[in-house]
């Protein structure tokens, strides 16, 4: 065979083995974007707005624990009477702790820390409150039970333990909840109505996959996203599982994640099957309960 023919069949497989390789280990043309349509929440529960200082505030379980201190015997059975009473009329159930209560119970003022601010104006409010997309979740609160009752019913004890439960006053002199108290008023059924409602969903954790961001690098690709969890308990460890076109190509074991934080992750160089890739799945994989499993996965398509 001729030397330059030789020579010429050589450079051409020269060639395509370098371009192949170059394939595998570096960007071929210009990046490619991926993104997803962003979808909107309407996770809402009518009347919270009007009733409640945020919308779809709660605490994180139907059970909430108390503690009561100096207090007199008239005032601490005040409101217990209000526990019990609040209890008849809703799913809430309230137990006493000795230490790490939800609801911290007074009768001294004195017991109050100079640098600390109520959430409300007032004898009762929610302390300590961390906003959520589906809820607003209320993990401490406070009451201040300074007056005796004077009716016979512990109109002052149920009105704070409201208040510690995130509800506002209302205009309607009437209501428990109005900021005058009076022996003729009453809880009436919305805030009743509106704690089984808030209430009626379960204590399960609820994984929201968001903010993906994706880009193909030749057949590598680089991607971050952020993982919250949206739910009324803390997730257990769960995996995170990557698609392009149909194939799986990356997998990832993540640990619990808090209720009301999130998790951002970025990861780099993802081989992939081929070049030219159409579409991006993620998703989560969880062996626990959630709230909603259609935030645990996202598609990315090609830009355009």
């Amino acid at each position: 065979m001729n030397l330059k023919i030789v020579l010429l069949i050589l450079s051409v497989l020269l060639v395509i083995s370098t371009l192949a390789l170059y394939g595998f280990i570096a960007p071929i043309g210009n990046p490619v974007e991926f993104f997803s349509k962003s979808g909107n929440s309407n996770f809402s529960i009518s009347g919270t707005q009007e009733m409640q200082f945020y919308p779809n505030l709660r605490y994180v379980d139907s059970k909430i624990s108390y503690k009561i201190e100096s207090c007199s015997a008239e005032r601490e059975n005040e409101m217990l009477i209000a526990f019990n009473e609040v209890s008849n009329i809703s799913v809430l159930r309230f137990y006493p702790v000795n230490s790490d209560e939800q609801i911290h119970v007074t009768c001294d003022e004195r017991t109050q820390s100079p640098s600390e601010e109520y959430f409300v104006a007032g004898e009762g409010g929610a302390t300590k409150i961390i906003a959520g997309d589906k809820f607003n979740y209320i993990f401490k609160g406070k009451i201040l039970l300074l007056k005796d009752s004077q009716c016979e019913t512990p109109n002052v004890a149920v009105h704070e333990l409201f208040h510690a439960l995130g509800f506002k006053h209302s205009s309607n002199k009437w209501n428990i909840m109005f900021n005058i108290t009076s022996c003729k008023q009453t809880i009436g059924e919305e805030i009743p109505q509106l704690i089984d409602k808030l209430y009626a969903y379960p204590s399960y954790a609820d994984l929201d996959l968001r903010e993906v961001n994706a880009e193909m690098k030749g057949r590598y690709l680089d991607t971050n996203f952020t993982i919250r969890n949206n739910g009324l308990k803390d997730s257990g460890n769960f995996k995170i599982k990557i698609y392009a076109d149909g194939s799986f190509i990356k997998e990832l074991d993540s640990e619990s994640i808090k209720i009301g934080e999130g998790r951002i992750i970025v990861l780099k160089n993802i081989l992939v099957p081929k070049i030219t890739i159409n579409q991006l799945k993620f998703f989560i994989e969880t062996t626990f309960e959630e709230l909603d499993r259609e935030n645990n996965e996202k598609i990315l398509n090609i830009k355009n």
